[in-house]
C-alpha cells in the first residue's frame, strides 16, 4: 500500500481517499494533488515513486513534465500582457510579428492564435528537432507556412505549434523568451516551482515517466471491430494524413523525447513545462484571487480570457471542444469543477484548473502516462473536490 504523504484541511478527507485509490486501483506509479480554496491550500498530498528504476521516492519537491497543461501557463503570460496594454488579443499577429503576414496571414488577430483558430496546425516541412528546440527555425516556419483552413472558420487543437505561435508573440512584444518572460513576472511573485524550460541546477528533482500501452490498440484492430462512435477517430490515427497525426509530426524526427534533459532545457510553451502540484493550483489560485497578497489577472481581464471562442467539432481531436483564449473550457469528457471552470489538461492525464463559483484552484501531476477515456485518476480527484464542498 502506497503511503500518502501531506496534509489536508478538515472536511477534504474525500480527496485523501480518492487519491490512495488511484495508486491502488488506477495505476498511479508516483504523483501529486493540491487543491487551493479562496487562496488557501486546502490539500497538498504527493506519494508513491519518483523514479521507479532508482526507487527513488516522491516528495513534497518533486518536479513532473506535465506536458499540455503548460498551455494555461503560457496562456496566462499572454494575459499578463494584455492586462498591461502591451498585447491587443484583437489586433493582427502581424502587427506585433511581421513576417506572420506571408501566405494571407495578415489579418490574423493574436486572439485566434490562442484559441486555435488559425489552422496552423502543421507544417508541410518539418522542422529538424535541433532546430526547433532552438526556437527560431520554427517561428520562422510557421510564419511563412500557408493556413490548413480558412483562419477564423473553425478550430481545431495546435498539440505542438501553438507553443510557438503564442509563445513567439510574447517575445515580440516582451523582448523576452516565453520561458523567460513566465519565470520572471508569474512563477517569481508568486513562488512557483513552475518552468518552461528547466534549469539545469534542478534536473535532479524531475520524476521519470512511465507510458503505459492501451489494453487495446485500436489502430489494429478490424475497422468493424471499433466501437461505432470511435471509428472516425481511429481511421484518423490510421492515416499518416490526417490533421489528428500532423499536428504532432512538425519536427523531424516527429517522435520528441520529453525525458530528454534537451528537451526539457528548451522551451516548448505548449508542452514542456515542469512543475509541481502546487505548482500548478497555486498559478490557477492567483488567476481568481489573491495568494500571499499577490493576483496576477484583475477581473475584467480573466472574464475577457476566459470567454468562449471557440466550440463544436475539433478538427484534430474530432471531438466537441472548447476554447477560451488559451484555456480549455469544460466539456461532457472535462467538465472540470462545472460551467465557471477553466484551465488545461496534459497528456497522460495532468491537469490544472480554477473554478470561480466555489474558489477552487487545482492541480495533478503524475508519472504514469495513461491518458484516454480509461484514465480515472484526474475525473476521481476533482469528484472527491466536489464531494468535499457538498
Amino acid at each position: 500500500m502506497t503511503t500518502i504523504y501531506g496534509e489536508i484541511a478538515p472536511g477534504f478527507e474525500p480527496v485523501r481517499e480518492a487519491f490512495a485509490t488511484n495508486f491502488s486501483q488506477h495505476g498511479d506509479i508516483g504523483a501529486a494533488v493540491c487543491v487551493y480554496q479562496y487562496g488557501r491550500p486546502v490539500v497538498d498530498l504527493w506519494g508513491g515513486i519518483a523514479d521507479p528504476e532508482k526507487g527513488r521516492p516522491w516528495t513534497r519537491d518533486t518536479l513532473q513534465l506535465v506536458y499540455s497543461a503548460t498551455k494555461g501557463a503560457t496562456a496566462t503570460a499572454a494575459h499578463v500582457l494584455s492586462e498591461r496594454g502591451a498585447l491587443d488579443l484583437d489586433a493582427p499577429v502581424a502587427a506585433y510579428w511581421p513576417e506572420f503576414a506571408a501566405n494571407c496571414k495578415a489579418d490574423i488577430p493574436v486572439r485566434w492564435l490562442l484559441s486555435h483558430q488559425a489552422g496552423l496546425i502543421t507544417l508541410d516541412q518539418p522542422v529538424p528537432l535541433n532546430e526547433a528546440l532552438a526556437w527560431h527555425p520554427m517561428a520562422a516556419a510557421l510564419a511563412a507556412q500557408r493556413p490548413q483552413w480558412t483562419p477564423g472558420t473553425a478550430h481545431g487543437y495546435h498539440g505542438r505549434t501553438w507553443g510557438w505561435l503564442v509563445g513567439e508573440v510574447i517575445r515580440r512584444v516582451s523582448g523576452r523568451m516565453p520561458g523567460r518572460f513566465f519565470a520572471d513576472e508569474i512563477a517569481a511573485p508568486l513562488g512557483l516551482d513552475f518552468f518552461i524550460g528547466l534549469p539545469a541546477d534542478q534536473r535532479g528533482r524531475v520524476s521519470s515517466m512511465v507510458y503505459q500501452r492501451p489494453a487495446v490498440d485500436l489502430t489494429t484492430v478490424p475497422a468493424e471491430s471499433v466501437p461505432e462512435e470511435l471509428r472516425e477517430q481511429v481511421a484518423a490515427w490510421r492515416d499518416p494524413g490526417s490533421f489528428s497525426n500532423r499536428a504532432y509530426a512538425v519536427t523531424d524526427p516527429a517522435a520528441i523525447d520529453f525525458d530528454s534533459p534537451d528537451v526539457q532545457a528548451a522551451e516548448l510553451p505548449s508542452s514542456n513545462g515542469i512543475s509541481t502540484a502546487h505548482g500548478l493550483a497555486r498559478m490557477y489560485a492567483g488567476l481568481i484571487g489573491e495568494v500571499d497578497g499577490v493576483r496576477l489577472l484583475a477581473s475584467e481581464t480573466l472574464a475577457s480570457a476566459t470567454k468562449e471562442q471557440a466550440s463544436g467539432k475539433d478538427q484534430v481531436m474530432l471531438i466537441p471542444s472548447r476554447f477560451s483564449s488559451g484555456y480549455m473550457l469544460p466539456t461532457e469528457t472535462n467538465p472540470m469543477m462545472g460551467p465557471n471552470s477553466f484551465g488545461h489538461t496534459g497528456r497522460g492525464g495532468s491537469l490544472g484548473f480554477a473554478d470561480l463559483e466555489h474558489g477552487i484552484a487545482f492541480g495533478y501531476a503524475m508519472n504514469n502516462i495513461i491518458g484516454g477515456l480509461d484514465d480515472l485518476r484526474a475525473t476521481s480527484l476533482v469528484d472527491a473536490v466536489r464531494k468535499s464542498l457538498a
